[in-house]
């Protein structure tokens, strides 16, 4: 059974004197339990709008988002439906979704509280699972660094048991010696924990590492789609082999190439 449908899914925004903006335009695609999808693209072209549709943060203006064939409709103010708890998404600041208040072990245990296999996991293993010691239960978002943050995020994630892990950026905050380690490390808990990962990012070559499939993101469609090998050596869209073109030559003199 297909986990994740999205059908001819619109999210169009009104502008005041300048008539509407299309940010996701028709997009459609299917995700299978245990699938690592790359979801790519520039600034700007509606990433982060779909997933936060997917997630039902942004209400959707056509078309139609299912999760274990459960309807996907805009949160609001509701309580969120037990079912939709497995759709865990990691977002692009840390230090933003975490509650500076509150000990990051109380934060876990929020994930856990969820968790349908609660027993699975305690705060101690999660947080050596993200390689962050078991002491470190006790301190606060504001003590550790940026890339630090985002694996306690993840681990908050996890804690929850989900069946979809969205990844939105969740490596362009962080320094670039990081950016291909904390990928990797959302793959691996997804593939352990028996999850599929939506991962966003607008980097091609992290993508080709940690993804199986990729789909390409350009003005609000999906212009192609297809395993991480094909797209890589043989894009058929205009847009995606702009897109390879533009990743820097490791030659060491700065190049990029033309």
């Amino acid at each position: 059974m297909t986990l994740l449908s999205l059908d001819d899914v619109r999210v169009t925004y009104k502008l005041p004197g300048r008539g509407t903006l299309n940010a996701v335009d028709g997009v459609s695609f299917d995700l299978e339990p245990r699938q690592v999808l790359g979801l790519v693209g520039e600034s700007g072209c509606g990433k982060s709008t779909l997933a936060r549709a997917v997630c039902g943060l942004e209400p959707t203006s056509a078309g139609s988002i299912s999760f274990n064939g459960q309807r996907i409709g805009k949160l609001g103010l509701r309580k969120r439906d037990p079912a939709l708890m497995r759709i865990q998404m990691v977002f692009q600041n840390p230090f933003a979704s975490l509650n500076p208040r509150r000990t990051i072990g109380s934060q876990i245990e929020d994930g856990l509280r969820v968790n349908p296999d609660r027993d699975a996991w305690n705060v101690a293993q999660l947080l050596e699972h993200v390689e962050l010691d078991a002491s470190s239960r006790d301190r606060y978002p504001h003590q550790f660094s940026g890339g630090q943050r985002q694996r306690i995020a993840i681990a908050r994630a996890i804690a929850a048991g989900p069946e979809l892990l969205i990844g939105d950026e969740p490596i362009a905050s962080l320094d670039a010696s990081l950016q291909a380690r904390v990928a990797k490390l959302m793959r691996k808990l997804a593939v352990e924990t028996g999850a599929a990962l939506l991962f966003i990012s607008h980097d091609l070559s992290v993508v080709r590492v940690i993804a199986d499939d990729v789909a390409v993101m350009s003005a609000g469609k999906i212009v192609e789609r297809g395993p991480v090998d094909r797209v890589w050596t043989n894009p058929q869209d205009a847009y995606t082999q702009r897109l390879l073109a533009a990743i820097p030559v490791v030659d060491g003199l700065g190049r990029l190439p033309g």
